[in-house]
Formats: structure tokens, C-alpha cells, sequence
């Protein structure tokens, strides 16, 4: 992982660009990954973990009602979850990811192992839906591995 770590910082460095992150099932593991990389001061501004819907809303402002039509895992969610980190914390790019990682939490309609990750640019939010699959520890693995790719793209080829 450090290999994508490594360009994410570069590539945030070039464009003189910001990140900040937001996380729900993968609680710190993306801004851990990121805070391990010397020089990452210059471009990442602050991470929340906000495991509860109560911290969802006060502290990335996701909307009461989001959550009470979607739930918590959900496209809109996480959508909600990456703008508002990146708007309050002023940054360029927003991330965000929330899910079940298990074992327990799924239902039919959303089994362990479902994650939506996010990422905010000032153009565009991309939301993807992530079907992971094997241990608590594992879905959290993925599911930050998968979000920080989600950065890379939208940095180097998305333009977001």
C-alpha cells in the first residue's frame, strides 16, 4: 500500500492540493495509512472518525433525514460524508467510507462486507458501492486500499 501512498502524495504535492477523511467501518485506517508517509503534513489537513449517525451530522453535516431514508451505509452517506469533510476542513479532496465490516450488523438488504467509499473534488463527488469479502479486519483492509485508489483516480485521470 505504500507504493499508492506514495503517488497519492505526490500527486497531491504537484497540484498544490489538499485531502481530508472521513470514516465510518474503517475507523482511522485511511488516515493511519496516510499519516505513515513522511511529508504527508503538506497535503492532508485532518480525518474524523465518525462511527455513529449522531456524528455524522454534527461533525460532517450529513443530513438527518439522509440518514433516516438511506441509513447510514449508503451511496448518499457517504456522498454527504466526503463533501462535508472536505468543505469543512477546506481541503481540495474529501474521502469517505462507510459500510458493515462484521461479523455481525448485515441484513439481506445490506450484508457484511458492503462499503461505499467517496471521494469530493470541486467538479465532482464519485461514489462507489464495494462488495468485500472475508474478516472484520479484512473488509476494513480493502475498503481503505480501495478508497485511497479512488483518490489516485480522481487526482490523475478524473480531474474532480
Amino acid at each position: 500500500m505504500q507504493d499508492i501512498i506514495e503517488k497519492i502524495v505526490k500527486e497531491l504535492e504537484k497540484a498544490q492540493a489538499t485531502v481530508a477523511v472521513a470514516e465510518s467501518c474503517t475507523g482511522g485506517m485511511v488516515s493511519a495509512s496516510l499519516v505513515d508517509y513522511p511529508g504527508v503534513s503538506a497535503c492532508f489537513k485532518e480525518g474524523y472518525v465518525t462511527y455513529s449517525n449522531e456524528a455524522k451530522e454534527k461533525n460532517l453535516g450529513v443530513l438527518h433525514t439522509t440518514l433516516e431514508a438511506y441509513g447510514a451505509v449508503s451511496r448518499q452517506t457517504a456522498e454527504q460524508m466526503a463533501e462535508g469533510v472536505r468543505k469543512r476542513a477546506g481541503a481540495t479532496y474529501g474521502l469517505a467510507t462507510t459500510g458493515i465490516a462484521g461479523p455481525d450488523g448485515g441484513t439481506e438488504d445490506k450484508p457484511v462486507g458492503l462499503v461505499y467509499i467517496a471521494c469530493a473534488g470541486s467538479k465532482k463527488t464519485l461514489v462507489k458501492e464495494c462488495h468485500f469479502s472475508g474478516c472484520r479486519q479484512c473488509v476494513r483492509r480493502q475498503a481503505t486500499e480501495m478508497v485511497l485508489q479512488l483518490l489516485l483516480t480522481c487526482i490523475k485521470e478524473l480531474n474532480c
